[in-house]
Formats: structure tokens, sequence, C-alpha cells
């Protein structure tokens, strides 16, 4: 197992802390690191995804999973794999895939662990027809205060206390999770544009059960008649039948595509107002009113922003801010003034997308809730960005919504129990589960978790 002291941040490079990383190469070293911990404390991490200050831990511990990467098995009857909390969602579908399988939910990108998943509950375009992460966990294994392995079923308070309970009720060591059959690797996908915020809700409030997949980029800098257009994307996999022929001996491959360089894509800081503006307008457009059935691989598809994996570096030095909030049916005026806040405000806010979301899932701090989520980026460093989202918190809570702690980096701990209220259960389990508080994070501290 190798040590040694690093200074951590979230993938928006925000409020770096320095702690000791420990990184296992086997369940006991793990529970060695749990056990011997220090005043601190110690929490899990994967692979740095998580926007905000979820997997650091200033002056503490924190246990890198990413040597723990076992793919253990997959029943290709039943549907299922089993694989360690360290291994990627990119890795676990190059394996699946020519299987002929699919992970039921993913997120926008493929380098994500199945630890982070479940401690984020991650979800994907597909929401509000298969849930997020958390209803596919069949079981896993949870590494606790006191250094024991527990079996989490679904149906019990620790497993909607770990389900997006982000990393602070124990390490989550491996876990079975339930797949869905799919016959190609390729997705059709539909796009069309919407001249206003108004257009792009009534498209997605279209989409059907037939359409599982769909989600809308937002031009957030366009202003007046054109405030909140965008273009909405929806998708569907494609059956092997569809495809000619010749090509259905190969219609599971999986091909990522080549990685290029980060550096050579990305210029630090290039992405200010005026550049992000100009690339907003392309964006719009260069796509066409309506396009039907144009197949995509699944990589392009889910996770487009992975062939660029320097892209957050174009925020500049400071970084960046994520930030993600969701409201209920009935509250459509609430991301109207939202959006309207931002644009006349002309924030170079960035990767804005919006999506439905469905019924909520068994996490007692998982984000997602019946209604609408809109989420984007902003340089850390932009003047008056506390402000306007503290603001934007009150609003999101006082409608009833809340912001994705996953992403969050600033959030206030007043607001947190009116946005989500199983934090009470939570906070009581925890308590009850490991008294000396031996997982924490900054996260943890910051909203007194």
């Amino acid at each position: 197992m190798s040590v040694d002291t690093v200074s951590l941040t979230g993938w928006g490079r925000t409020s770096p802390t320095a702690a000791l990383r420990f990184r296992p190469r086997t369940y006991e070293e793990a529970a060695a690191v749990v056990r011997g911990r220090g005043p601190r404390g110690v929490v899990a991490r994967g692979l740095g995804r998580a926007h905000g200050d979820a997997a650091q831990n200033a002056g503490g511990s924190v246990l890198d999973m990413t040597a723990l990467d076992r793919i253990r098995s997959v029943d290709a009857v039943a549907g299922t794999v089993v694989c360690d909390a360290g291994v990627s969602l990119r890795r676990l579908l190059a394996t699946l895939l020519p299987l002929g399988w699919f992970l039921p939910v993913t997120p926008a990108t493929g380098h994500v662990t199945v630890g982070g998943a479940i401690g984020s509950d991650v979800h994907g375009r597909n929401h509000r027809t298969a849930g997020s992460f958390a209803r596919h966990v069949r079981s896993l294994e949870l590494l606790t205060a006191d250094g024991e392995v527990r079996t989490v079923l679904p149906g019990t308070d620790l497993f909607g206390a770990t389900l997006g309970g982000l990393g602070l009720t124990g390490v989550v060591l491996s876990a079975t999770l339930g797949l869905r059959p799919v016959t190609t690797s390729l997705m059709s996908v539909d796009t069309a544009r919407a001249a206003d915020l108004d257009g792009v809700l009534a498209r997605l409030a279209a989409c059907g059960d037939g359409t599982p997949y769909a989600a809308a980029w937002i031009d957030l800098l366009a202003r007046g008649r054109s405030t909140g257009r965008g273009v909405v994307t929806r998708g569907e996999h494609v059956p092997l039948d569809a495809l000619p022929a010749h090509a259905r001996r190969t219609a599971l491959t999986f091909r990522p595509g080549p990685v290029p360089s980060a550096r050579a894509l990305v210029p630090e800081g290039l992405l200010g107002r005026a550049p992000t503006a100009l690339l907003n307008e392309l964006r719009h457009r260069g796509t066409p009113a309506v396009r039907t059935r144009q197949p995509q691989r699944i990589p392009a598809f889910f996770h487009p922003l992975d062939s660029a994996p320097g892209w957050s570096r174009g925020r500049g030095r400071a970084g960046s801010v994520q930030y993600q909030f969701t409201v209920g049916h009935g509250q459509e005026e609430i991301l109207h003034r939202i959006v309207r806040q931002l644009t006349v405000r002309r924030c170079p806010a960035f990767h804005a997308v919006l999506k439905r979301f469905g019924e909520s899932g068994p996490g007692w701090l998982s984000f997602p809730a019946p209604g609408w989520t809109l989420s984007f980026g902003m340089p850390a460093g932009l003047p008056g960005l506390a402000r306007l989202l503290d603001v934007l918190d009150e609003e999101v809570a006082a409608a009833g919504g809340r912001v994705c702690l996953a992403k969050d980096a600033r959030l206030r701990p007043g607001l947190l129990a009116a946005m989500y209220p199983r934090l009470p259960e939570f906070r009581a389990l925890r308590g009850e589960l490991d008294p000396e508080g031996a997982f924490r994070s900054d996260l943890s501290r910051r909203l007194v978790l």
C-alpha cells in the first residue's frame, strides 16, 4: 500500500486541501487504514470527478480506491455484475457491452468509479424512466467505522443512508449491480433546436417512454426573445435488426475513441464571456432545426466530454463552480427566473444542461426528485458569484427544491434541512453507526453532516 501527502481538489479545482493519501490494494489494507485513522478521520476517493469538496479531507486521511478495481463476475443470464468499488464505469462498459449488457444509469462521464457512483447516487439522461444509480444496486459490501465489513441490502436504513451518502457511512468495497440488455453499441439520436426556454420545456415534456434518454443544452447567454434557447437531444438504443447484415457481427463492439491531449485541446482560461457566447452561437446555429435517427456510438452519446479530459482548464487558474438544482413540476417559473438572472448578468455559464427527473430513489441524501433539473458551470473567479449563488440557493429552497451536494463547494448549512427532509435521519444513523466521526470530509464539516 502506497502512502503520500497530497493537495487535493474536486474536478472544479477550487479549495485545495492537503491530506494523507493511502492507496490500498486489498480490503484488509483498507480496513487497517480505517482502524488506524487519525483525529481528522478518513474519506474514500475515486477518480476525483466530484466537482466540489466531497472527496477531500483537510489534515486527515483519504483512501484512494482506484487500485481496488477487479470485475469479479458477470452473470450473463441474470444480468448482474459483481465488481470492486474502484472500477470505472468506462471499464465496466468495455467489459459488458460485448456481452450484450449495459449499465442502466450512466452520468455524463465514464471516468467515475462504482463507489463514487454509489456515494453520489449519480443520475443520467434517463432518470425519468430508469431512476438513479441506487435503483440498480442489488447489494454492496460496506467497510464501517469499527473496521468490519457489512453486506448492505436495498430496503434497509443503512442502504438508504449510503446511496447518495457521500461516503460518510463507510467505505464501499464492492457492489452487485443489475444490468440492462442491449443488442448493439449504437444509439439512434434525434436533435432539435428550440427558440426559447418554453420551447425546450415543451420538447422535453413531449418525450414519451419510448424515448428513454433526453436532455437539452441551454444557451445561458442568449437574451431577449431567445432567452433559454437550446438544443434538445433524445436517444434510444439501436436494435440489432436495424443494422445491415454485414454490420451485425460487430454490433456490440465498444469503440471509445482516442483520448486527445488535454493541453492541446483546451488552453487555460480560454472560455470567458465573449468566447463562450461565440461558441454558443455557433452551436445553436450549427444544429439543424430537426435531425432524426443519427447513429452514434455509446461513448460519444453518453460521455462527449471524455474526449477532452482537460476541458475544465478552460475556466482559468481559479477553477470552476458547478451548480445544479432541481425544482418540482409546476415550478417552471423558478426555472425562468433563474435563467433570466443569469442572462441579465451576462454570466459566462457553460455546459448548461436541462433534464426531467422521475420519481425519487431510496437514498436519503440523493439529489434527484420529480421535476426539472438544470446544471451549469461558471468560472470560480467571477465577481459577485458567491452572492449570486446564495440568492439562487434561497429561491430553490423556497420552491421546495434542492442543490446537488456531489457538485457543491459552497452551500450554507442553514438551507440544507429545507432541501433534504431526511437529513435528521441521516445524522441520527451516522451518530449511532459512527459515534466518533471516523468518516469525515471537507464537505461534511462545512455542512455539519
